[in-house]
């Protein structure tokens, strides 16, 4: 039979979350209990008989603890096969005990770590010896051994040993799963400590990636597709796999792109920003001093494109903002920001015709803009792995390469429009007039073809804006046409074999054009 029935238990957790609960049901179906120190403590606190591991190995704990499980008469009550007549007999002969169940939980080592005045000597305490070899012992017998490695995976077990009196062999191979998940997780987090402790450079020549599955979805990007978002393991920070959704359908993978795309453009500025983004690219973006007047200015940026857009904001979305994105002839699919005023949820969940199905997603303070790591699988094989780009720009080491050169307030015009290109897929050009982004280019194969379509988004807007360009001109073709249309001033890196005819068509038409020395390319 795949069930086996439980005997005996052996407890030694960390984390005693519903532990008093899986010992009184255990012990209400006749399972003995051994424990070590902290946890037997813990149990008989709560009048619940237990035994003492160490009276029963005939060894103490030792050294605060370091030594308290490693003994044969544990791993061999752990690890005996029950259909083995030798490896029974062995524990008869040298009175044995077989352990049917053990729970166990790691020391919380990454909790430790992730203190900011924790020392090297404490992290190195938190690190688990007999713990993770009790897990894998059980994980490795789990033909007749069940290991619990997370209290949510009590009931569960309790369940079976209520109703069956022990475990399913369905059930065990699912938890020792977890458990070798679990053990290999941890040693990721102590292997990465020392890494970093150890000034370990950037991109070691092993990277483990430990991911935890937060969702199923409803489907990829296309229904056909089969999808799932997973978090991962120990990352802090705002962001959509902490943030909380106070209203709306489930979130759809495509809205999971977008949102965080709409939340990195957002986050990225100082002062009150809105994103509007449709299919992964900003059709509109603006900031201002209000985070009401950057909304109305960043959504006025692609009207047509911005219908059923989603919003990133990086204030708190307060009674104007909601009142604004609330008015006919909107539709807003998600909005993710810092946090909603209580009216402003009022409003935008009863007002407007999509109140039932918006998303609002609230991620909290925002923080300091980090650096990170991006990964991008290829054919499912391998990984791209690089640093994102997010280092701030250096307006002080620009150059203007024109004989005119732009007055304080176009260059402010020109900072907020190369901020804004690095989040566009190349090639990418923005179009930008009073710190809102009124035309895009994106993703096209030709920069001349970028050019175009940004300044017919532009429409009439393009008189007095300036342009942005996420790599060189090539050519003076693009100069021209820009200049022709309205344009009054370009940013762009430099760095093509003919900037020198690229600044003569700016300077044949008066066009102040700053070199950046930095591209920002987004493919």
């Amino acid at each position: 039979m795949s069930t086996v029935p439980v005997r005996r238990a052996l407890l030694s957790v960390s984390d005693k979350t519903g532990l008093t609960e899986l010992a009184r049901g255990l012990t209400a179906r006749g399972v003995e209990l051994y424990s070590t120190g902290g946890t037997r403590r813990h149990l008989e606190e709560a009048d619940i008989a237990v035994q003492d591991i160490a009276e029963y190995t005939g060894f103490p704990e030792m050294m605060d603890g370091r030594v308290k499980t490693l003994h044969p008469k544990v791993f061999a009550g752990i690890l005996c096969r029950h259909d083995r007549s030798d490896d029974m007999e062995a524990l008869e002969e040298h009175s044995i005990l077989s352990f049917e169940l053990v729970v166990v939980n790691l020391y919380p080592f990454e909790q430790t770590i992730a203190r900011p005045d924790v020392t090297r000597s404490e992290a190195i305490e938190q690190i688990d010896i007999g713990g993770p070899s009790l897990v894998r012992a059980a994980a490795k017998n789990h033909a007749f051994t069940a290991i619990l490695t997370s209290p949510d995976q009590y009931s569960a077990v309790l369940a079976e040993v209520e109703q069956e009196g022990g475990t399913s062999l369905a059930l065990r191979e699912q938890l020792a799963a977890a458990a070798f998940s679990s053990t290999a997780a941890y040693d990721r987090a102590i292997a990465a400590y020392f890494n970093e402790e150890g000034g370990e450079a950037k991109f070691p020549d092993q990277m483990t990636l430990q991911l935890e599955r937060q969702a199923e979805l409803r489907y990829g990007e296309n229904p056909h597709q089969a999808a799932a978002v997973y978090q991962v393991r120990g990352a802090t920070g705002a962001s959509l796999m902490t943030a909380q959704q106070l209203n709306g359908k489930e979130l759809s993978y495509n809205n999971l792109l977008d949102l965080d795309s709409a939340l990195q453009i957002a986050r990225s500025f100082d002062q009150p920003a809105v994103s509007v983004i449709k299919h992964n690219n900003p059709c509109g973006a603006a900031v201002a001093e209000s985070i009401s007047d950057a909304t109305a200015k960043a959504m006025a940026g692609d009207p047509l494109s911005a219908f059923g857009s989603v919003l990133g904001l990086n204030r708190e979305v307060d009674d104007a903002t909601a009142e604004l994105l609330s008015e006919p002839g909107l539709f807003v699919e998600a909005i993710v920001a810092p946090g909603f005023s209580t009216s402003a949820i009022e409003i935008l969940t009863t007002k407007p015709k999509w109140k039932k199905n918006v998303r609002l997603m609230e991620v909290g303070d925002l923080g300091e803009l980090s650096a990170e790591l991006q990964l991008r699988y290829l054919g499912g094989q391998g990984l791209l792995v690089q640093e994102s780009d997010s280092a701030p720009d250096q307006p002080d080491q620009w150059e203007v390469v024109t004989e005119v050169k732009p007055d304080d307030a176009m260059l402010a015009e020109l900072q907020f429009a190369w901020q804004i290109v690095r989040h566009i897929k190349s090639n990418a050009i923005a179009v930008c007039q009073d710190r809102a982004l009124v035309g895009a280019g994106a993703g096209q194969m030709s920069r001349v073809d970028s050019v175009e379509i940004a300044i017919r988004k532009a429409g009439e807007r393009v008189q007095g804006a300036v342009l942005s360009s996420d790599a060189f001109f090539p050519f003076p073709d693009s100069i021209i046409q820009a200049a022709d249309a309205g344009v009054v001033a370009i940013i762009q890196p430099g760095g093509s074999r003919r900037d020198d005819e690229v600044i003569e068509a700016c300077n044949q038409r008066q066009l102040p054009m700053v070199f950046t020395g930095r591209r920002h390319f987004k493919h």
